[in-house]
């Protein structure tokens, strides 16, 4: 059975990452964002890989990959390793989905680099300004002050993060397979990190570039996404200016485990 797992690993320029890959057919990107890892991908694959070659990865600082403090993990950084991926992989026309921070990365790569997409869906996407929660621009001036918490408190306020993107409840190893990275040493002063790290520049450079976008894009959201309202979306859709969006009606920011199988058919339909 085709299934999420790890197993490959690779030197990007930003330090190693761990990726997978199953199915057999065209080849298919999934990009995760922020602060999630390739495991939130982990119930679509099953599907996806029927029709597909599925590849995915943790980014650099994220999930199981490489995470140190000398590390750059900014969206300029990761858009430049998603090209080094897909040159990994020998995939020159993927088609793409991208959720969250994946949408800058996969938008600089695409824009910015020169990587071409067969089809390219844009789901729940950081894209544009302004984007960060009050607590994600308040951690991001107060790094050091949060890191070295005891473990007890860190977990907490992972937990308490993480739960803010949900409107429905997920099955709770879903919930402590994305919280789980950010629980070691390293993984908890990379958690902070990625606040400090944040910087709308990197969207800024993509923002005016929306309408050369030169492949197939489809918008899907989660309609009650508590962190990147829809109107961000349908915002998105405009500036790309193409006849492809569609709302997930009760669902928050992480259609793909909220509501997988809506997601899958919203994806589907479109791929």
């Amino acid at each position: 059975m085709s299934e999420w797992k790890l197993t490959e690993n690779y030197q990007t320029s930003a330090g190693r990452v761990s990726a997978g890959r199953c199915g057999d057919g065209p080849d298919l990107i999934l990009a995760h964002g922020w602060p999630w890892s390739s495991y939130s991908w982990h119930r679509l694959i099953p599907e996806l890989a029927k029709t597909y070659e599925v590849h995915w990865y943790d980014m650099p600082g994220y999930g199981q990959s490489e995470k140190s403090s000398a590390q750059r993990t900014s969206l300029d950084v990761q858009g430049e390793v998603f090209v080094e991926m897909l040159a990994h992989w020998g995939s020159n026309r993927p088609t793409v989905i991208a959720h969250d921070f994946g949408g800058a990365t996969t938008l600089r790569a695409h824009l910015l680099h020169g990587c071409e997409f067969e089809r390219y869906v844009l789901m729940n996407v950081v894209a544009m300004r302004p984007w960060g929660s009050e607590f994600f621009d308040h951690v991001g001036k107060h790094v050091d002050a949060f890191e070295g918490l005891p473990s007890h408190i860190h977990k907490a306020i992972v937990e308490a993060y993480i739960q803010g993107a949900l409107v429905n409840e997920i099955a709770r190893d879903d919930f402590e397979n994305l919280v789980a990275p950010w629980l070691t040493d390293e993984g908890s002063s990379s958690f902070y990190r990625q606040f400090a790290l944040a910087d709308e520049t990197y969207t800024a450079e993509v923002e005016p570039l929306f309408g050369d976008i030169r492949c197939p894009v489809k918008i899907v959201w989660g309609e009650d996404d508590p962190w990147i309202p829809i109107e961000r979306g349908k915002a998105l859709h405009r500036l790309i200016g193409q006849n492809r969006f569609e709302s997930i009606n009760g669902v928050g920011h992480l259609p793909q485990l909220e509501s997988p199988q809506t997601a899958l058919k919203a994806i589907s339909d479109f791929i």
